[in-house]
């Protein structure tokens, strides 16, 4: 049964997405490549810094869009990385929310406090199976054409699932890098029409398809490593995790970062659209960027016709810090 259109947000014409305040934010159990080459000292969460750096983020995004808040649960050290709770199919014409079974371990109790909010919002809910660890690793593309990560998180058995339960085609995309272990660190939909892609990483049977849907950009392996397509979209903006202006020329990430943030102007400025950057260092400490920290709970993010959109202060070529 479709929900009524006026009290759902799935249905609604509004741009929709859920965060998490990150009260429960710790490093206590390094589940990631990233956190595991960092000494003890560099994985302690300045929390008053951390939710400084978010409320930032959340501010931008709620002039742009309905943003839900889910509750923080003590114990659960990652749940403000939502990207992995789950995904809203787009093309199901209820938009079903599938609930991720997490393959990190310290994760797993992330999906009870999800599907209870769920229930909350009256989205018909199903259970992902043994491995599916969200959106973050199925990415929409347009209709009912998903790609979908296996190897790493994600099961090739719960794509399959996702195939035979909704009525989608997944474009299979094994993980190969550890260091980029969702799809969101190696796939970037800007738009309907162009999706970003680190090809260096991408098998050339999933290329040839995903050319069949989606004009790619080419994006380079040290650009994927320092986060280029860890973006979300609202309107006419890219937004993106840099912190660039608080690096000094003779840090050992300065000419990495500066490289994405040209790349990622450039690209912008190609499709007539507008990069900001926030300063997220605390979430960085996790190995997480800023798509980590926002789910879609409808696809209304990219610019239609007849959209307004409100004027905002440049920070096209700054990145915003805490």
């Amino acid at each position: 049964m479709i929900r009524n259109n006026s009290n759902h947000i799935a249905h609604t014409d509004k741009p929709g997405f859920l965060m998490n305040v990150p009260f429960s934010l710790s490093c206590d159990s390094p589940n990631n490549i990233w956190m595991e080459e960092l000494k003890p000292e560099e994985l302690v969460i300045n929390h008053d810094k951390a939710i400084s750096q978010f409320m930032t983020l959340y501010g931008f995004l709620s002039r742009h869009a309905l943003v839900y808040l889910l509750p923080s649960y003590p114990g659960l050290q990652d749940q403000t990385y939502v990207a992995n709770l789950g995904i809203v199919l787009p093309h199901t014409p209820e938009k079903t929310a599938v609930i991720a079974n997490y393959y990190s371990e310290p994760r797993r109790g992330e999906s009870a406090v999800g599907k209870k909010f769920f229930e909350l919002l009256d989205f018909p809910i199903q259970q992902a199976p043994e491995y599916f660890e969200g959106e973050a690793d199925l990415k929409h593309i347009r209709e009912n054409i998903y790609v979908g990560a296996h190897g790493i998180r994600t099961s090739k058995n719960a794509l399959d699932w996702f195939e035979r339960a909704f009525d989608m085609k997944v474009i299979p995309f094994l993980m190969q890098d550890k260091y980029l272990y969702h799809l969101d660190c190696c796939i970037f939909p800007f738009s309907e029409e162009h999706t970003g892609v680190c090809t260096k990483i991408a098998t050339p049977e999933a290329l040839r398809e995903l050319e069949k849907y989606t004009e790619i950009i080419d994006l380079s392996l040290d650009d994927a490593y320092s986060g280029i397509n860890n973006c979300v979209v609202i309107d006419k903006y890219v937004l993106c995790a840099s912190d660039l202006q608080d690096l000094s020329p003779s840090d050992k990430n300065y000419n990495y970062e500066k490289s994405k943030v040209e790349s990622l102007n450039k690209i912008c400025a190609s499709l007539g659209i507008e990069p900001v950057y926030f300063n997220l260092s605390e979430f960085c400490k996790s190995g997480a960027l800023l798509s980590c920290l926002v789910m879609h709970l409808n696809r209304n993010n990219y610019v239609v016709a007849n959209r307004s959109t409100q004027p905002i202060a440049d920070h096209s070529k700054v990145a915003l810090s805490v």
